[in-house]
């Protein structure tokens, strides 16, 4: 039987969610569980890689197993065997023809950084600090030019083995707050998919064209001509979170 789980981890110490050679991985520690939990190796799929150092709100993985376990309480049973910064949020059977990758419909990351002329030792696991200023109206300006349907391969890091580059991204919203002298960003994009540093480097051209570093035509012709030269820097993996994953139903019963 097919059951999901809902997941969230702090990816700082972490090379992402795939296992890989001379790493851990949130996956191999899922896995780990999952044979602790059911005494023989045990697949675990999520929805998508996370890069080395990114962090998960709301990961959606699938795996197949039998057990008599009751499949809401899966998540307590996997929790007992992982981790401090590895939790299951929640647990289900899965739908009929589910998979957590090649069933999700769209994806919501969040980038956080922090403007501030001072470093703030609270915020840096979770934010990039942006030592300076930052214009923010031209923030939410410049974003709206990476929504749509447009080959990003300016966007993502070179020797990808991504099959197309491109893809749809349906919503760039840019919220601020200001507190104790720093304003805090939040940059989320929404999309049906994500290339390799696309969101870190979208928030880094974001980030780079509300200094004044680059220029608007710029930020259009890097998106026109898929030139990574074009585009702005990529910003430190601390900063990005995935924040949640949609498949257009309802799999997990929370309140």
């Amino acid at each position: 039987m097919r059951y999901a789980l809902l997941v969230s981890y702090d990816g700082t110490n972490y090379g992402g969610w795939q296992i890989q050679p001379n790493s851990v991985t949130v996956q191999s520690k899922m896995e780990a569980a999952a044979l602790d939990l059911f005494g023989v190796y045990t697949p675990v799929t999520a929805s998508g890689r996370t890069d080395g150092g990114v962090h998960a709100r709301a990961q959606v993985c699938h795996f197949d197993a039998n057990t008599d376990i009751p499949a809401a309480k899966l998540a307590d049973a996997f929790n007992m065997r992982l981790p401090e910064d590895i939790s299951v949020l929640a647990s289900a059977a899965a739908p009929d023809g589910f998979d957590s990758n090649r069933s999700a419909k769209r994806k919501t990351y969040c980038y956080r950084m922090y403007v501030s002329p001072r470093r703030n030792p609270l915020k840096d696991r979770y934010s990039a600090w942006v030592k300076g200023s930052a214009d923010v109206p031209k923030m939410k300006y410049i974003s709206h030019f990476f929504e749509g349907e447009h080959d990003f391969r300016a966007y993502s890091k070179s020797g990808s083995s991504a099959k197309t580059t491109v893809r749809t991204v349906y919503s760039v919203e840019v919220k601020t707050t200001e507190a104790l002298g720093a304003v805090d960003v939040e940059i989320f994009v929404t999309g049906n998919g994500f290339l390799y540093n696309m969101v870190r480097t979208i928030a880094g051209t974001i980030l780079n064209f509300a200094q004044g570093a680059i220029g608007e035509d710029r930020v259009r012709r890097s998106i026109e001509e898929g030139n990574r030269e074009l585009a702005g820097k990529t910003m430190p993996a601390c900063g990005l979170t995935l924040e949640s994953v949609d498949y257009g139903i309802k799999i997990f019963d929370l309140q």
